[in-house]
């Protein structure tokens, strides 16, 4: 009991009480929550639930009235065509050079990794230039295409590039941490087994990184069909044609066909949840199965 009240009797009088610390720090967290939330409510949430809204306002019909349009389905056809293509083209692709980087030291290692990682810093117009400089009638390669009668720009061949480019590097980006966490051992001692390298792969491989390669394809797969940037560039946002969902909603906007524009937007909203919902299942399976 001495001992107790000399420890308070010693403690300066204009020290601060250790209990109205913890008190204080307490506000820190909720503080910094509200602003996430307030943040993500006027830059995200209120955006997207205007859009369900201005969609919904008229109910259902204006909704099926504008799927049954002719223009509305071409869009999601092509919009469904280049993601279906630009999916396994880009997961052979991703695959391939994740096993190269994280299972080989060659020189210009990091110099692939930083191309890899170009389509995240290369604004989609610039890219979508490109492919023009390159296949356009007045491009490198424009003479060569068109005396062969091969048209890439204003076609769905330009289309599905300007896709390839800008989603190309999330599957390699997640599935080379993946391996390099992994390291060789196990597939070490499959080789002395027996086994051969595509034994190795599909038995010993995918296994191991099939979580983080789910969500490379669901992250792929998002961008490949959300794409507009480059779309927009090398496709002349033809309707009919050359005319992908988000170019068909932007192109319905400007004809002052709102419930159409907002209609395909839902539709696209939708996608973006399905992908969410995907991408988090992903990842409590992925931090369960490190636990």
């Amino acid at each position: 009991m001495a001992n107790l009240n000399s420890s308070v009797v010693d403690r300066p009088q204009n020290s601060p009480d250790p209990t109205k610390i913890t008190q204080k720090k307490s506000w820190v967290p909720t503080i910094l929550i509200a602003i996430a939330f307030i943040y993500l409510g006027l830059v995200l949430l209120i955006p997207a639930a205007n859009v369900f809204v201005t969609a919904f306002s008229k109910g259902f019909s204006p909704i099926l009235d504008a799927v049954k349009r002719p223009d509305f389905q071409n869009a999601i056809k092509l919009t469904l065509g280049l993601a279906v293509i630009a999916l396994p083209l880009n997961t052979i692709f991703g695959l391939s050079a994740a096993w190269a980087i994280a299972r080989n030291k060659f020189p210009g290692k990091a110099l692939l990794l930083s191309i890899i990682d170009l389509p995240f810093s290369i604004s989609p117009v610039v890219a979508g230039l490109m492919i023009v400089l390159l296949y356009g009638r007045l491009g490198w390669f424009g003479s060569w295409l068109e005396s062969h009668d091969i048209k890439i720009v204003f076609a769905f061949p330009g289309m599905l590039l300007a896709t390839i480019f800008v989603s190309m590097p999330f599957i390699a980006r997640e599935v080379i941490p993946v391996l390099d966490e992994m390291g060789t051992d196990q597939e070490e001692a499959a080789r002395t087994l027996g086994a051969n390298d595509w034994q190795i792969f599909w038995r010993v491989v995918v296994p191991n990184i099939r979580w983080g390669l789910l969500y490379g394809l669901v992250l792929t797969n998002a961008r490949a069909m959300g794409e507009f940037g480059a779309v927009s560039v090398v496709s002349g946002n033809i309707a009919n044609k050359t005319q992908s969902l988000p170019l068909f909603v932007e192109e319905s906007y400007k004809q002052y066909e709102t419930e159409v524009a907002y209609s395909a937007a839902v539709l696209l909203a939708l996608l973006a949840v399905v992908t969410l919902i995907l991408k988090e299942i992903l990842e409590r399976r992925t931090s369960k199965k490190q636990s």
